[in-house]
């Protein structure tokens, strides 16, 4: 089992940062904020945007928000403020995961098939419970969870336990569903002597995918995610599911609705379709070509790479042992993609599918993404600003500056320098609750 880290809480701290969790659904009329200030006092702090952290910085929050950050001589601390002392820490903005699954655990405890067919609803929610946790103990605040798996709207309602602080965990960008286009996903039916559950929805046809969007926006989704592409047909190739008009009418109603939309692909054609579609983001992209990734760039089209999955499969179904093995064909061709993103100046997105690997584990991600060629720094952004700006959260999240949500992680180390110092957490809030450490 993924491990997990469940919130450390003093009867003090409780009294100080019981403030309600922002909703990325819907918000209440805020009622006059009198709860007592906090003052974080790290070693450095780096604001999500910086070329490097600043020391002798302290961030004031009240309530749920970032209401001052400087230098410690230069900021007006209230006198009833209580410190929060963390020395030897950089505080950073809380990261944010843009691809997760908290539905799933890694396939090497259990396939695929087998937790969509055989693991209880029950046993399901209750690991996604775990693994939520797990998550915001990893200085995770925000997660955007990009499929169910054959859990309906239950992220929807992981959503809502979290923010009302019936668990802890990150603040959750749901999309209930993935849409894949009738007959192209799984569990495959010729393997099964029943009809098997699908572990996404089915839709073919601009009528049934207008529907399909409308009413999972309909049952909470803040998000819409779609399979461009899978490996499906007699050969099970990886090709193209959806037509050009197809794609084009499940974007635009998605974005009729608010929602963007994120697209599964793994073939140049299938992400050549969804860029041209208008989606916000393209996941995975194995087979990505120049010619696409700029494309991409041209229109404005995020890329989530996801490689710890990918090092994740070689390992799990190809036996590959990284470190005593030549990396095998799937792992350089993440690298070329990965690179030829880079050269195309996408934006990337930082997200690793995890999921297929531990809940908990989500900077390895950030690890490899540096291991194949960003900076740390770079890196770093895409987990903070990068991903708020690309999720529509850049008003609220990912940077340390008055009027923001109070995410805020304290590491040990510079991880603008050395991206494993992310590793080692001291302290995550989240909304300006304290969700682990602070001790």
């Amino acid at each position: 089992m993924p491990r997990t880290f469940w919130p450390i809480l003093s009867i003090l701290t409780l009294a100080v940062f019981a403030a309600p969790a922002y909703s990325a659904s819907a918000q209440q009329p805020a009622a006059a904020d009198t709860s007592r200030p906090v003052v974080v006092v790290p070693a450095a702090v780096w604001d999500g945007v910086a070329a490097a952290p600043v020391r002798g910085w302290v961030v004031v929050v009240r309530g749920e928000r970032i209401v001052a950050a400087g230098p410690s001589a230069r900021v007006e601390v209230p006198a009833s403020a209580e410190r929060l002392e963390l020395a030897g820490t950089t505080l950073i903005p809380g990261l944010i995961e843009g691809h997760s699954h908290l539905f799933l655990h890694p396939y090497d405890e259990t396939l695929w098939d087998d937790q969509v067919l055989k693991e209880p609803a029950g046993i399901r929610m209750a690991r996604a419970v775990a693994h939520a946790a797990a998550t915001v103990g990893a200085g995770i605040t925000t997660v955007r969870d990009l499929g169910t798996e054959g859990m309906a709207d239950y992220d929807v309602q992981l959503r809502r336990a979290v923010e009302q602080g019936i668990v802890p965990g990150p603040r959750i960008l749901a999309t209930t569903r993935a849409i894949v286009a009738t007959g192209s996903y799984g569990p495959r039916r010729p393997n099964y002597a029943f009809d098997p559950p699908q572990g996404a929805e089915e839709a073919s046809g601009a009528e049934q995918l207008m529907r399909v969007v409308r009413d999972q926006v309909g049952r909470g989704a803040d998000w819409v995610k779609v399979y461009a592409d899978y490996g499906w047909g007699p050969d099970g190739k990886a090709k193209p599911t959806f037509s050009q008009g197809e794609l084009n009418v499940l974007v635009a109603t998605a974005r009729g609705a608010g929602a963007p939309v994120a697209a599964h692909a793994t073939t140049a054609e299938g992400m050549r379709r969804a860029a041209l579609a208008g989606v916000t983001t393209i996941e995975h992209g194995d087979a990505g070509t120049p010619d696409v990734f700029r494309l991409m760039r041209q229109r404005g089209v995020g890329y989530c790479p996801t490689l710890a999955a990918g090092e994740a499969y070689a390992t799990y179904f190809e036996g590959w042992e990284k470190g005593k093995s030549p990396a095998p064909a799937s792992v350089l061709e993440k690298q070329k993609s990965f690179r030829a993103a880079l050269d195309a100046g996408v934006s990337i997105c930082f997200g690793g599918d995890v999921g297929v690997f531990p809940h908990g584990d989500n900077v390895r991600e950030l690890e490899l993404m540096v291991e194949y060629g960003m900076s740390p720094l770079a890196a770093l952004r895409s987990a903070t600003s990068g991903n708020a700006r690309l999720f529509h959260l850049d008003d609220r999240v990912g940077r340390i500056v008055p009027g923001m949500l109070a995410d805020l992680v304290a590491v040990e180390g510079d991880p603008t320098r050395d991206i494993t110092a992310l590793r080692r957490v001291r302290a995550v809030l989240a909304s300006g609750r304290l969700q682990m450490g602070g001790r």
